[in-house]
C-alpha cells in the first residue's frame, strides 16, 4: 500500500507561524509534525510516499529529500501557487499512486493511530477513520452505524483526515480544485464508505493555541 501526505495548505489559522515556514514542519516533542506521520508509516510497512506541496514547498522537499532517512521512497506531487484543496490534490496524484487503494493522511495532525491497521483492508471506495468532536468542531462531520459512514444522522463523529480510497472514488472528476467531502458524501449515499471509531491521541493542530496545547500534552512547556 503506498501512502499520500497532504502537506500543501496555507494554514491561515497558523499564521504568523506559517507566514515562514509550512505547517507540516511545525514542530512540537522535538521533530516537525510530518515526521511523525513518515515514522508511523514506516513502522507500519509502508515505503512509499507521496507528499503534495503549496506553501512554501520547497522546505518540505529539502528537509525530507527521498526520504532514505525515514525508511521510505518519497515522492512530490507540485501544486505551486495554485492550492488544489483536498480533493483536487488528491486526484492531482492520483497517476503517482497506482491502482490499488492508498492511504492518505493530513499532514497537520497529530496521532497515535496505527496505520498498520488499514494496510490489505478491503475497501468499497472508501474507509475513513472518525474521531470525538473536538471542541472547535463540536458538530461533527458524518455517522457511524456498524462500520457503514453515512452523511446524515446521530451521534456525530468527526472525521480524522486518515482515510483509504480507490481511485475509482475520484472516477470522472475533472482535475482541479475541489474538495473530497462531497465525493465521500456521493459515495456514502451508494453504501460505498467504511469507517472506524478510534479513541485513541487525535490533535487537529489547526491554531497557535492547539499547538502549544499538543506540546504540553508531549511533557514541553512549549512547542519546538
Amino acid at each position: 500500500m503506498k501512502a499520500m501526505i497532504l502537506a500543501a495548505g496555507r494554514g491561515e489559522r497558523m499564521r504568523p507561524l506559517t507566514d515562514v515556514t509550512p505547517k507540516p514542519l511545525l514542530r512540537v516533542g522535538g521533530q516537525c509534525l510530518i515526521e511523525y506521520h513518515l515514522q508511523a508509516l514506516q513502522r507500519a510497512g509502508i515505503r512509499e510516499a507521496v507528499i503534495n506541496l503549496g506553501h512554501l514547498g520547497e522546505q518540505i522537499q529539502t528537509l525530507l529529500g527521498d526520504g532514505q532517512r525515514y525508511g521510505l521512497s518519497i515522492s512530490y506531487s507540485h501544486e505551486g501557487d495554485h492550492i488544489l484543496d483536498t480533493g483536487g490534490g488528491i486526484h492531482h496524484a492520483l497517476p503517482m499512486m497506482g491502482e490499488e487503494p492508498f492511504l492518505v493522511v493530513n499532514g497537520d495532525i497529530f496521532t497515535d493511530f496505527p496505520f498498520e491497521s488499514l494496510r490489505g483492508r478491503v475497501v468499497a471506495l472508501a474507509h475513513v477513520v472518525l474521531v470525538a468532536n473536538p471542541v472547535q468542531h463540536p458538530q461533527g462531520d458524518f455517522s457511524l452505524v456498524g462500520e457503514q459512514v453515512h452523511a446524515e444522522g446521530e451521534p456525530r463523529l468527526t472525521f480524522s483526515g486518515i482515510g483509504v480510497y480507490r481511485p475509482e472514488l475520484f472516477a470522472g472528476r475533472a482535475a482541479g480544485m475541489f474538495p473530497l467531502a462531497p465525493l465521500l458524501r456521493r459515495a456514502m449515499a451508494a453504501g460505498q464508505v467504511s469507517g472506524e471509531f478510534y479513541a485513541g491521541m487525535w490533535c487537529d493542530v489547526g491554531t497557535p493555541a492547539r499547538l502549544s496545547e499538543l506540546a504540553v500534552r508531549l511533557g514541553q512547556s512549549s512547542p519546538g
